[in-house]
């Protein structure tokens, strides 16, 4: 197991080359520039070139990429151009807003999504599953922006239950200790902020893992549908082994395998989902900041940020590697000795 990390963790080395190469190349294929964004479009010749001089835009492209990954090496990811302050300072900053975010949507996902994919496989063929299927289908193809301005729109504009915008009411005075506003609260024994920052996540964070449960919905679905005319279920059914031993131990569990995948592979694109989300709920984490950076050419944030979530997602990917490696020892022990015994 430790040689598959290892080997898993070298190949993550060129994966990341080929990214800062593409990535270095498409930040300065955008139409304007640093400089220009930085000063405006009425900026002198003059301006331009000092900017351009100060932020090293004016070398030849290659050294600018070596210049940018000797700096990556050694912790340094560029200061922004918004902000002036360093690009990891403002990951850090938002980062926990943009996980809090990421967690409840993902809780969203896999309670409702697991669930009800197990429920329509229960009754294929009735209209529990064909609606189901109809309901997973509407939630894959909605775009996410879309979704969150009708969730703003109905529960916070028209019918005032949530708040529309923002990750916390500015007239609570709460202390932030880690930056994790809902756990802060808790530990502070701020209840009321807890609660607060607990409502602002509710509208992004259902929009945000709307995309996420349908295909888990689809995926658990299929997958049970798959087990359950498997050989060792007909095995088990012949030898009267019980029906919620059936579901429970066999069915389900080893229909998890292709889920846990699906749930990995859906957790790394939660943050890019988060760019959409967030700037339609003004909500201040990686997200929001990444847009505001696109906009403003703020190469520095860009390319930190991409860097960043890039390496986030290989970790959460190699994490399911690893854990899918357990489970799928675990059920095959599971099944075939265990029925076959009976």
């Amino acid at each position: 197991m430790l040689r598959t990390i290892g080997r898993r963790l070298l190949f993550l080395i060129p994966t990341l080359i080929g990214l800062s190469i593409l990535l270095f190349a498409w930040v300065r294929a955008l139409p304007g520039g640093p400089a220009v964004a930085l000063l405006g479009e009425k900026a002198t010749p003059e301006a331009v070139a000092r900017v351009n001089e100060l932020y090293g835009f004016n070398k030849p492209i290659l050294e600018q990429y070596f210049i940018w990954v000797g700096r990556l090496l050694q912790g340094d990811f560029g200061t922004s151009i918004q902000t002036n302050r360093p690009v990891t300072e403002e990951f850090f900053r938002r980062f926990p807003a943009t996980l809090e975010l990421s967690v409840l949507a993902l809780i969203f996902a896999v309670g409702v999504g697991i669930p009800l994919g197990y429920w329509a496989a229960r009754r294929h063929g009735k209209f529990t599953d064909h609606a189901s299927v109809v309901l997973s289908l509407v939630g894959i193809t909605i775009p996410v922006f879309f979704l969150a301005f009708i969730l703003k729109y109905v529960f916070a504009v028209q019918l005032g239950w949530l708040p529309s915008d923002g990750r916390q009411n500015p007239r609570i005075d709460a202390t932030h200790p880690t930056g994790f506003y809902v756990w802060d609260g808790i530990i502070t024994g701020e209840f009321d902020a807890s609660w607060d920052a607990l409502m602002h996540l509710v509208l992004p964070a259902l929009a945000l893992g709307t995309i996420p449960l349908a295909i888990i919905v689809r995926i658990t679905r299929a997958s049970v549908l798959e087990v359950q005319n498997a050989d060792y279920v007909r095995t088990g059914r012949a030898k009267g082994v019980g029906s919620s031993t059936l579901r429970s131990r066999f069915i389900l569990r080893n229909a998890m395998l292709p889920v846990i995948t699906t749930i990995g592979l859906q957790t790394g694109l939660l943050i890019s989902g988060a760019v959409l989300t967030e700037t339609v709920f003004a909500f201040p984490g990686i997200g929001s900041f990444l847009a505001r950076a696109i906009f403003t050419r703020d190469f520095p944030v860009l390319q930190g940020f991409i860097i960043f979530i890039a390496i986030a997602y290989a970790l959460i990917n190699l994490a399911v590697d690893v854990s899918y490696s357990f489970i799928a020892v675990s059920y095959t022990h599971l099944t075939l000795p265990t029925i076959y015994s009976v």
